[in-house]
């Protein structure tokens, strides 16, 4: 059956590596692209990384629907045949440290010279230019260049990384909206171009509400960490407040969400209360608010307390571990949890396309391929190698 994907005819040579550019090639894969993932021998690094010889769960969650090839970019043969590939393809990924590709001959220009219509995707930590250009860059040390860390954490303890890599994400993310976009400017003009992303970049924006606590106050009084209140300690009620079975996210953002949760707690007098009675009173008092809603929902369970305050109409949710959301009944039902089968049987979860196109759905999800799975189908397909010279090649050790 014919894919409906609204990339479909879309060709992209993947070189990425760990989560920044697989996130960015997998989106373009679960929208019907052609993916092909081009690894070094051995595999691109995350593939074993903690599992000898299995692919790793990380590996298995960003690589569905593409296609594995195995090329020797140390050896001539090797970058020619990904020159060759770059050649019939619409969309090159990658995300190496800046001048690496550059190095191997397999730069913008090298490739343009070759394909003028190329998109040539590079995910960077800071940007190829900067003096934070060529810093190392992962998800921690992006997290602290770019004030995450200090951010993280309460004001009288350390400072702290955020839990998910959302670094790398974010920036693979924004690495599919450049790819986007210059296939739609290509369309107009006939003329690829450089996407370049710097994890750096993208996370200043995410900052509001603690740039604002600086911006917005002239004395600057506000703890670059305020824990789980708001980042600018701007509104009140803002917190994780401990429930008798785990702990709720509880946000009043105007007045009749405060009464509403002062009423369910059994303490509507606090409305009326001088400490509490307007925003900037409960601002300046937020120790003991906090303090009187922690006393009502450290009796009640996460769930009661939620379905009382949604009803109410309160922004809430339960903080949910890590393993309940592994099995999220919500994400289960939308197919962002999809479940596919290894060829020994062991079930594995992987997410689905957050992005939901309603002419043009998204296929159905293929396992991510095994180390060199495709190599002889893909170089046969698009570049016309006969089965002799495919053979040489792997003797050589060119392709795996």
């Amino acid at each position: 059956m014919a894919s409906s994907g609204a990339f479909v005819g879309l060709r992209v040579i993947d070189l990425g590596q760990i989560y920044n550019g697989p996130y960015c090639g997998l989106l373009l894969a679960q929208l019907g692209a052609d993916v092909i993932k081009v690894e070094p021998p051995g595999g691109e690094r995350l593939r074993f990384r903690s599992r000898d010889g299995v692919e790793t769960h990380e590996f298995m969650m960003l690589n569905s629907n593409k296609r594995s090839v195995v090329l020797d970019l140390k050896s001539p043969e090797g970058r020619d045949l990904l020159v060759d590939l770059v050649a019939e393809a619409d969309v090159l990924i990658e995300n190496y440290a800046p001048g690496v590709m550059d190095r191997l001959g397999l730069g913008w220009e090298a490739l343009q010279a070759r394909n003028p219509r190329l998109i040539y995707a590079s995910g960077k930590g800071y940007g190829s230019e900067g003096p934070y250009a060529n810093m190392s860059a992962m998800d921690i040390t992006v997290q602290a260049m770019s004030g995450v860390i200090a951010s993280t954490g309460f004001s009288d303890g350390p400072p702290v990384k955020a839990g998910p890599a959302f670094i790398d994400f974010l920036g693979g993310v924004h690495l599919f909206a450049g790819v986007a976009t210059a296939l739609y400017h290509r369309e107009r003009t006939g003329r690829g171009q450089v996407v370049e992303v710097s994890m750096h970049d993208t996370v200043y924006p995410t900052l509001a509400s603690a740039l604002g606590a600086i911006y917005n106050q002239s004395d600057r009084t506000v703890p670059e960490r305020t824990g789980n209140r708001h980042s600018g300690l701007a509104v009140a009620p803002y917190n994780v407040y401990r429930a008798a079975d785990g702990w709720i996210a509880i946000i009043s953002v105007n007045e009749k969400h405060f009464s509403a949760v002062m009423e369910e707690a059994g303490r509507a007098e606090l409305t009326t209360d001088p400490r509490f009675a307007g925003r900037l009173e409960r601002l300046c008092n937020i120790e003991a608010l906090d303090k009187a809603i922690e006393a009502w929902t450290s009796k009640c369970p996460r769930w009661e307390l939620t379905r009382r305050l949604e009803a109410r109409g309160v922004p809430c949710a339960p903080v949910l571990t890590v393993h309940e959301v592994a099995d999220d009944p919500h994400l289960i039902e939308r197919g962002m949890i999809r479940h596919l089968s290894r060829p020994d049987g062991e079930r594995v979860a992987v997410p689905g396309c957050p992005i939901r196109l309603a002419d043009a759905p998204v296929d159905d999800l293929r396992l991510a391929p095994g180390l060199a799975a495709n190599t002889f189908e893909v170089l046969r397909e698009v570049l016309r190698l006969s089965p002799e010279r495919l053979a040489a090649l792997r003797a050589s050790g060119a392709i795996g």
